[in-house]
């Protein structure tokens, strides 16, 4: 599996019936159906592809489009497959480099490449045509599969052809249980936040709550400078919260992978920032029977915060508390709740507040994300914390 949920796929162009220089990226903000097929003369492939023709209606380039990729000239050249706008195109890979990036091929630079993973366009499928026993070797190890992605590009399921004629329904069953893509409509103010969903899977959420409720959590003070020094501060009436420490380097390890694989690549779509350390690993309570809340407060404003760059705000159980949310007051009374799993990004710059929590309980994994520039301020800094203050070494993010 070349992809997790959750995860961007790579940016690429490449030929279409009618633009030799289409850019994948380009259709971006509905759900796109992304099938690396091959060849229609495949057994496997015509069968996927006799399923396509019969939902034709279901692809309309509003809620849902459909991109196909082959490899062969020959289904250009037999007019197997054709461009059928809106709603399906057809992808003509003859130099192989899509499939190649995509996995569905072997040899090629993989979804993580260099470049591509950072959003960049990967050239691509120029229309030469490869004799036929180079596109029949190709086609001997040829991988086809399906990804279905969402509005950001990012993978909602992959799916492989492991039953071709019933391919086409179970990717429009699964798409029945998406929410619509909503009718256009005019904004209102919001705050400069990014709103980032599918970060954390609801079962690695769960082990993450089982982790607090096992050995539970402690008092959660904040910064606050004093005498030239950076000193912790332990106030219900401006924060009550109980944070639990995740000391385990497996899971540790696998709080960082998500963040990097899934996260830091809309962060640095949105903010053209690269976060290259990460600080903290907890899980964060707020609750009820406690008046849990965070008052009003910015993130980077003591010597011993200065470094932070982006405050990360993952909801592990959003379907089981109410109040809770994130408040933005510069910009408004605006509420933000992500769905279990997914985060709110801010500026640490920003004024927030984490509003009382009203019913149940409220966990939160809360990193915090700088870069190298920051971590030079992070260690300048130090000699200003206060001896009470701890000073956990923050995460190098992987480079790819």
């Amino acid at each position: 599996m070349p992809f997790a949920v959750g995860e961007p796929v790579p940016w690429f162009y490449g030929p279409t019936q009618i633009n030799p220089r289409f850019r994948f990226d380009s259709v971006a903000g509905r759900y796109t159906v992304l099938s690396l097929f091959g060849s229609a003369g495949r057994v496997d492939s015509r069968a996927m592809l006799d399923g396509l023709a019969k939902a034709r209606t279901r692809f309309d380039d509003v809620q849902a489009l459909f991109f196909g990729v082959t490899i062969d000239p020959d289904d250009d050249r037999l007019q197997r497959v054709r461009d059928q706008i809106p709603g399906i195109r057809f992808f003509r890979d003859f130099d192989q480099t899509i499939s190649r990036l995509f996995g569905a091929l072997p040899g090629g630079p993989g979804p993580k490449a260099a470049g591509a993973f950072a959003g960049d366009s990967v050239p691509s499928a120029r229309a030469q045509a490869p004799d036929s026993a180079t596109v029949a070797a190709a086609l001997m190890e040829y991988q086809p599969f399906s990804l279905i992605l969402d509005e950001r590009l990012r993978v909602l399921a992959y799916c492989r052809f492991d039953e071709p004629a019933l391919h086409i329904d179970r990717i429009l069953s699964f798409l029945g249980w998406q929410p619509a893509i909503p009718a256009p409509a005019r904004a209102s103010v919001q705050a400069p936040v990014l709103v980032v969903p599918r970060v954390f899977e609801p079962d690695f959420c769960k082990r993450l709550i089982d982790l607090y409720e096992r050995d539970g959590g402690e008092d959660s003070g904040f910064m606050r400078d004093e005498g030239g020094k950076t000193v912790g501060v332990i106030d219900y009436s401006h924060k009550r919260r109980s944070d639990y420490t995740i000391e385990d380097e497996v899971i540790r390890s696998q709080c960082l992978h998500r963040i990097h694989d899934r996260l830091i690549p809309e962060i640095y779509k949105a903010y053209q920032f690269r976060a290259t350390r990460m600080e903290r690993y907890i899980v964060a309570c707020y609750e009820s029977t406690t008046g849990g809340h965070f008052k009003a407060h910015r993130d980077n404003t003591t010597k011993g915060t200065a470094h932070r760059r982006f405050a990360v705000s993952l909801n592990l159980n959003a379907e089981n508390f109410q109040g809770g949310d994130l408040r933005f007051p510069e910009f408004g009374q605006q509420l933000y709740k992500p769905p279990t799993g997914g985060a709110v990004v801010l500026s640490c710059s920003l004024l927030h507040e984490a509003t009382p929590v009203t019913s149940g309980i409220r966990y939160v994994f809360l990193p915090f994300l700088y870069d190298d520039a920051a971590a030079r301020v992070r260690e300048e800094n130090v000699r200003f914390l206060a001896g009470t203050v701890s000073h956990p070494q923050g995460s190098v993010l992987p480079t790819a």
